[in-house]
């Protein structure tokens, strides 16, 4: 066992037990600071039988997953967007919990960083999600021909897709044995609209999903701008003291103040800015060109401004938000395409 702080002046360590990353090599074309090969990906015990499954550097396509194992089996929380994180995944909750079944797997939304690994869970393991997050992954275009809109080109490799057979449209609860694990709603889009979380009431952990983003760009082109922001004081009332966020590092209860202040610092910028962009009729991406972005400019994937300022359009103008022209857009606001180290072997 390894004792690690999780957060400067937490107040809290907490006993977790890590799969080392295996060696390396940098022959890719781009660099790797920090590390973020398949071989990086590693399983963090945040509290005996809880498992966080984390993937630096947390940007594009790179998520963060989790396990939960009690005395009727494991309950995956994710899986991940290319075959070989995936099968890296559930081998380590394999080593992790000597081989104890997968009965379970939940998808905390539809995005393929969370979602395109679910064909290789178990064939017998029952996944769940929420019914818009299924609807939405039946029809996801990505999954079957990935644009150019992120370097390299992001190749899946040998999955199907694979989609829920329960469904919630709120809460439902999971138990194995005397474990609980509730599933949860907020009740409105936030990042998305089917965003469920996985709550363990007597451990006090809680796997967000892209409902938070740890030291990233937050991400709300599928969802709501408002709805995330209604989302933050949600979080705040679970009173959780081990957070595994859907991207970036895990964080403790002292942690969670400041970051769900710059997420609400980052959605009200989002706001100011589209408010003042549409009373000047401008577009989303002349709104993006000619913003300061400040303190979030040097955030990761800070051109997610643009997909996130076409989703506020939207909204507002009571439309679909038109997800190829928001690529685009970001892409140029970028100067081409998206960074994504997702197929990084190692």
């Amino acid at each position: 066992m390894q004792a690690v702080d999780f957060g400067a002046d937490s107040g809290r360590t907490a006993s977790i037990r890590t799969t080392e990353p295996e060696g390396r090599t940098m022959g890719d074309e781009h660099a790797h600071e920090p590390d973020t090969t398949v071989s990086s990906g590693h399983l963090v015990e945040v509290v005996d039988g809880v498992y966080a499954w984390i993937q630096p550097d947390g940007t594009w396509w790179l998520n963060n997953a989790g396990a939960v194992t009690g005395t009727d089996g494991t309950l995956i929380v994710d899986t991940c967007a290319t075959e070989a994180r995936t099968r890296r995944f559930l081998d380590a909750v394999q080593l992790a919990t000597d081989g104890a079944p997968v009965r379970f797997a939940v998808n905390t939304h539809e995005h393929g960083d969370h979602t395109y690994g679910n064909s290789l869970l178990p064939d017998e393991a029952a996944l769940i999600g929420h019914e818009a997050m299924r609807a939405h992954l039946l029809v996801d275009p990505i999954f079957d021909a990935c644009p150019p809109a992120w370097e390299p080109v992001p190749d899946w490799g040998a999955v199907t897709r694979r989609v829920p057979t329960i469904v919630t449209r709120s809460d439902l609860t999971v138990h194995s044995g005397t474990r609980r694990i509730d599933l949860m709603h907020p009740g409105y889009a936030a990042h998305t609209e089917g965003d469920l979380v996985a709550w363990l009431p007597e451990e006090r952990v809680l796997f967000t999903g892209d409902l938070l983003f740890v030291g990233l760009t937050p991400l709300v082109f599928a969802g709501s701008v408002d709805g995330a922001l209604r989302a933050l004081e949600w979080i705040t009332g679970f009173g959780a003291e081990v957070i595994v966020p859907g991207h970036g590092p895990l964080a403790a209860a002292a942690d969670l103040p400041g970051i769900l202040d710059d997420h609400e610092r980052y959605y009200r910028f989002l706001l100011e800015l589209a408010a003042a962009g549409r009373r000047d009729g401008l577009a989303p991406l002349e709104v993006a060109q000619g913003a300061d972005l400040g303190e979030f400019a040097g955030w990761p994937d800070a051109e997610r401004v643009v997909l996130n300022l076409h989703r506020i359009y939207a909204d507002a103008l009571g439309r679909p938000m038109d997800l190829m022209a928001a690529v685009v857009d970001a892409m140029t606001w970028s100067g081409g395409p998206l960074t994504t180290h997702v197929c990084c072997l190692g």
